[in-house]
């Protein structure tokens, strides 16, 4: 019996000694943030980071966010303007007409017929259709109300009793390409002057459901711009109208971020909210490690490009930032939640100092149960 004490004893002290030097999930904030010539540094000697460290709060917030964001590609947009109802006739449409002749004896109907439909024309590069009695007219540009009025116009002083039936069908003119991103791509007929983009969007399907934040880009006479489709959504000011000749694209949102150390997951994860914040972002990867991680000692690792580099507190001291958040203060958590994530930023959790004392604890506690 005494044999079998003294060999747990002995193991005991063997997993105690182990437990001092576990192997651990992430480093300590003391380690992660120490100078790069620590080990090396004579005494005296002053240290040197290669980084800067600044703590995420509500004083530093207005400035951090004010610094160089690659990110943020602005393109304009254009508002919504409501215009008439109507079609705008257009090189490449397809003009059918129909002409009514109360006359007995007609110049364009048999012999007792009052209805003529004539064959259909498309609209010349000139803007200029053929109608019989009249040659070649001008019809480009008009509302198809205005164009039928100028045709019975001058029908009239030929045949008098004439009455015209206009019908346009649209041609590339008129049309708006639908390239990609897209449930169903293609060519759309834009049917009047104000048919809205999210109107042409619901014809298409929206936007491809595999698609992260989408996107929305219109190219318009040679000149791109965008806006996020959730905010095209949300923001009915912005619901513009389309014309012909427009392109259409919905691109995803390819930026990403990294979850390291201390985390509930590690992972690349991506960006799904135009501005998603840093709490966004530890929701999305499940938090922190309940059992070993450092709420005090969140990092948000960042490397800025060169030009973005300041003096003046207009940007970063250093090209390497190191940003620390408390989430065991109101005011940490605050400033999280307005703290804007980057493309390739890496969150880190550090761990906590309590995290291996708590487990060689529990091997204590494990021996002592086997003793009784």
């Amino acid at each position: 019996m005494q044999l079998t004490l003294q060999r747990i004893a002995v193991l005991g002290l063997c997993l105690l000694t182990a437990g001092c030097s576990l192997p651990r999930g992430a480093g300590f904030q003391s380690e992660v943030l120490a100078a790069s010539n620590a080990s090396s540094r004579a005494e005296g000697e002053e240290a040197v980071y290669d980084f800067e460290v600044i703590a995420v709060t509500r004083e530093t917030l207005p400035m951090i966010n004010a610094w160089p964001n690659p990110d943020i590609q602005e393109f304009p947009w254009i508002s919504s303007q409501e215009q008439p109802a109507s079609l705008i006739i257009a090189p490449g449409d397809t003009v059918q007409l129909t002409i009514w002749d109360a006359e007995e004896n007609s110049l364009l109907a048999g012999a007792g017929q009052r209805v003529t439909p004539l064959q259909d024309t498309q609209v010349s590069s000139a803007g200029r259709i053929f109608v019989p009695y009249i040659g070649e007219m001008q019809i480009a540009g008009m509302a198809e109300t205005t164009a039928r009025a100028r045709i019975e116009e001058e029908l009239s002083r030929t045949i008098p009793s004439a009455q015209v039936q206009l019908i346009v069908v649209p041609g590339r003119a008129n049309m708006a390409n639908l390239m990609t991103g897209f449930g169903a791509p293609g060519l759309y007929e834009l049917p009047d002057r104000n048919f809205k983009i999210l109107e042409l969007l619901s014809l298409a399907g929206g936007a491809n459901s595999t698609l992260v934040n989408p996107q929305i880009r219109l190219i318009r006479n040679g000149r791109t711009y965008g806006v996020a489709l959730k905010r095209l959504m949300e923001e009915p000011a912005l619901n513009t109208t389309m014309r012909g000749g427009d392109r259409l694209m919905i691109v995803g949102d390819e930026r990403n971020f990294l979850s390291l150390g201390a985390t509930g997951s590690e992972a690349v994860h991506p960006i799904t909210e135009q501005n998603m914040t840093a709490l966004e972002a530890l929701s999305t990867i499940g938090g922190v490690n309940a059992g070993t991680a450092n709420p005090k000692g969140i990092l948000i690792m960042r490397e800025y490009d060169t030009s973005a580099v300041r003096d003046d507190m207009t940007g970063p001291a250093q090209q390497r930032v190191v940003f620390t958040m408390d989430l065991t203060s109101a005011d940490g958590l605050f400033s999280a939640g307005k703290f804007v994530i980057q493309d390739d930023d890496l969150i880190y959790g550090t761990e906590s100092v309590l995290g291996s004392a708590l487990t060689v604890f529990s091997l204590g506690q494990t021996l002592a149960s086997l003793v009784n």
